[in-house]
């Protein structure tokens, strides 16, 4: 697939909002140097093309009492596939979950209080996969956009 045509100020704008999802309009133009009705515009396109899905809120985990995040390699035992995807949905505390290649079939992110917690979501899972975990110590690249294409 194609990746929507972006220019420098869809660029501009995109960035603004990544920084600020709660900018008004007229604040996004003062930004770019454009009336408020075009980057209104330019904002519903860049809707339109699904560049933009939406419109976020970024929490803490710890400041809600989830001192602990911890990355879940899964591997469904044969035939639970499609179980193991179900339990993973069903989870509250999985904040993120990949479908992968390899050896694992899902690699998921888990918010969890403390290792009691954490044992008690695995043990959800584990007469239906096989799973590695590794606890986060530090996140020097948080979740970030890609590269964003100029001129396509």
């Amino acid at each position: 697939m194609k990746g929507a045509a972006l220019d420098t100020v869809d660029v501009a704008l995109i960035e603004a909002l990544t920084d600020n999802a709660r900018l008004s309009m007229r604040d996004l133009a003062g930004r770019v140097g454009m009336s408020a009705p075009s980057v209104t515009e330019r904002v519903r396109r860049l809707e339109d093309v699904g560049v933009l899905r939406g419109f976020t809120v970024d929490l803490d985990s710890k400041a809600l009492g989830y001192g602990l995040q911890a990355i879940v390699r899964i591997k469904p035992l044969p035939g639970q596939l499609h179980k193991v995807e179900e339990l993973i949905r069903k989870i509250p505390q999985c904040v993120e979950c990949d479908k992968v290649t390899g050896e694992d079939c899902f690699i998921a992110r888990l918010c969890v209080a403390d290792i009691d917690s954490l044992d008690g979501l695995l043990d959800a899972v584990a007469d239906r996969a096989e799973t590695n975990t590794a606890i986060v110590k530090a996140t020097p690249v948080p979740r970030r956009l890609p590269p964003l294409p100029v001129g396509r």
